[in-house]
């Protein structure tokens, strides 16, 4: 697999910037001394092919040179292959974008795909406490299945879930919401606060977000950042979410202004663990 070179890409990313959009769900507070912040970012990474190169073309380097500009403490990755012949077949993804950030991973199948896998994964600084599994359902059996990553970690005494998933693609809702509400149970039953990060292929007020809006708090409801396509996006399909409402305090949401590595923007939230 071919990869290009770090001096490479920091010429190309040295211009790399933001997009600030501010959380309108809950009023801000400032951090306390004792309330740690997590760094949550959300990655649709395309299967590590830039989409100004061939479709056979990888560059794992250029997705992990984004995370490592951004230092998250947790990411959320759609679009993620594992030993698939089109990406590679010794070639693990996550692993390898772990190994390239210092970080934890977790892959989880959605599907099985050309002699491998394809599906979702979670990295993380933290230490990866559990990991668990979960497959959303599809209508009908000629779609797409989809998982969700799901961790535990802690930070500074705080215990909590992170989540990845990836929703249907398809350009009917159904399967979406038959998604959006499966998430809503998972969520439901887990005894620690969650967040939750992905692709979810919906835009804010669709049924599909209104669905996951009764059990989870967004990062945002309006003016949510565009997140796609990469050039020039007009659409927001990459979200982070959370519960219980009063866990979490919303310091900063954005995207990276990042138009090479991926068809989607990265999304980057700043979130106050609080202890109420």
């Amino acid at each position: 697999m071919r990869l290009m070179k770090i001096p490479f890409l920091i010429l190309l990313f040295g211009s790399l910037s933001s997009h600030s959009c501010s959380s309108d769900n809950q009023d801000p507070e400032p951090p306390a001394e004792n309330n740690p912040v997590v760094k949550v970012m959300s990655y649709n990474i395309h299967i590590g092919n830039p989409p100004s190169k061939e479709s056979d073309f990888r560059d794992l380097q250029a997705i992990a040179y984004v995370i490592n500009l951004a230092k998250p403490d947790l990411v959320a990755l759609s679009e993620v292959d594992n030993k698939t012949r089109r990406s590679g077949i010794t070639i693990h993804q996550a692993k390898e974008l772990a190994k390239l950030t210092d970080m934890h991973y977790f892959f989880t199948k959605a599907i099985d795909y050309q002699g491998g896998e394809y599906g979702d994964a979670v990295l993380s600084k933290l230490p990866i406490l559990d990991s668990t599994r979960y497959e959303l359902p599809t209508t009908a059996s000629n779609f797409e299945a989809r998982s969700v990553a799901m961790i535990t970690v802690e930070k500074e005494g705080h215990k909590f879930h992170f989540g990845s998933t990836h929703l249907d693609h398809t350009s009917d809702d159904a399967n979406r919401v038959l998604q959006a509400k499966e998430l809503n149970k998972i969520i439901e039953k887990l005894s620690l606060p969650v967040i939750i990060a992905g692709d979810l292929n919906a835009l804010p007020d669709s049924k599909p977000i209104e669905i996951l809006h009764q059990t989870l708090t967004p990062t945002c409801r309006t003016s949510c950042p565009l997140t796609f396509p990469a050039i020039k996006p007009n659409r927001t399909l990459d979200y982070i979410m959370y519960r219980p409402k009063q866990k979490f305090n919303v310091e900063s949401l954005k995207v990276l202004n990042e138009t090479y590595a991926s068809d989607h923007l990265p999304v980057l939230a700043e979130l106050s663990l609080m202890s109420k």
